[in-house]
């Protein structure tokens, strides 16, 4: 089947599926993803899976979104934008899984979720937005004292993740302004790939080859990466930022769920009531963000229709011109 062929059957298959479907899937994708991960840690560890991870994605991302002449000189004039966004990448994949190692995953998913939920806020400016910050920090000590004993180290990487994400949906930001498409993001992850390589391959050698060990990678790339882009991507074409925002905000509680299902990875009750905590703050943050954008439209154009920009890869919202009212507005799709 021809490239046109293959992108108008899955135009159509996905087509068919509700926008909070797609957004659902791409985070159902993402967590499971990271649950079937640790299956292959005795061969590979957490480095050789990150490696793994990064350079089947960064190849089948750099296959969809292959660059056009038109816009290599963009690519260029962006290229320190993309090595950071890159290294970023590789920074978080790398404490990220390495945390899955040492702390249940629903505990790794809310604390790295913290990193964006903090830009969503960083830029608030009212009594109010104090609700959903306290709202946070109250989840994060039921996760941290709520009956199952979590792993110093396994809390500092996922708290260096959280960094390492934050980091990335400010730089991958101005990436989207000046790249068009998702040509950005499919060399950023091959720079990430890059980056990870020494320290996946000394650490994983020759496991790496293993047909099993290549076959669950790449059921990882595709559901953690491939697939939740381009279901978001869609999504973010039909429904408002905001709304986005409200279902990625399911991103802890799905983690914790696979945990729990795949890995077997149990967690007290009041643990379970921090990452729902910390879900609440996130929707009470995007709510909140979006009264303060229709009262501030309101103020300046009184009788005037809103103007609604287009939401892809390449059409993001700058961060000048609207508040950032989810730890997923900027940045679009999960990684």
């Amino acid at each position: 089947m021809s490239r046109d062929g293959m992108t108008r059957a899955y135009t159509g298959v996905v087509g068919k599926i509700p926008a909070p479907g797609l957004v659902l899937g791409g985070v159902c994708g993402v967590q499971f993803g990271a649950a079937l991960a640790p299956r292959v840690y005795p061969q590979v560890g957490a480095a050789g899976v990150v490696l793994l991870r990064l350079l089947i994605a960064g190849v089948l991302l750099c296959l969809v979104w292959r660059p056009r002449r038109g816009t290599s000189g963009s690519v260029r004039d962006a290229r320190g934008t993309v090595l950071g966004a890159g290294a970023l990448l590789a920074g978080h994949h790398l404490a990220f899984y390495a945390a899955v190692e040492r702390i249940p995953l629903g505990a790794v998913a809310t604390i790295e979720f913290l990193g964006p939920f903090v830009i969503a806020l960083a830029g608030s400016r009212r009594v109010g937005d104090l609700l959903p910050a306290c709202l946070a920090a109250g989840g994060v000590l039921l996760l941290g004292g709520g009956g199952v004993p979590l792993n110093p180290g396994g809390l500092a990487l996922a708290f260096a993740a959280a960094c390492c994400w934050a980091g990335y949906i400010l730089v991958s930001a101005r990436m989207a302004r000046r790249i068009s498409g998702g040509q950005g993001l499919a060399l950023a992850v091959l720079w990430a790939a890059l980056l990870s390589a020494p320290y996946g391959i000394a650490h994983a050698g020759s496991a790496l080859l293993s047909p099993h060990v290549l076959g669950v990678a790449v059921v990882v790339a595709v559901a953690s990466s491939v697939l939740p882009y381009s279901l978001n991507l869609e999504a973010l074409r039909r429904i408002p930022p905001r709304v986005f925002g409200v279902l990625t905000s399911l991103e802890p509680a799905v983690g914790a769920l696979f945990g729990l299902l795949i890995l077997g990875q149990h967690l007290a009750r009041p643990q379970w009531l921090g990452i729902a905590t910390v879900a609440c703050a996130s929707v009470t943050a995007t709510l909140l963000g979006a009264g303060e954008r229709r009262g501030t439209q309101r103020e300046e154009s009184p009788g005037c229709p809103r103007t609604v920009r287009g939401t892809t890869s390449g059409d993001k919202p700058n961060s000048r011109a609207s508040h950032v009212t989810s730890p997923l507005d900027e940045n679009g799709p999960h990684l």
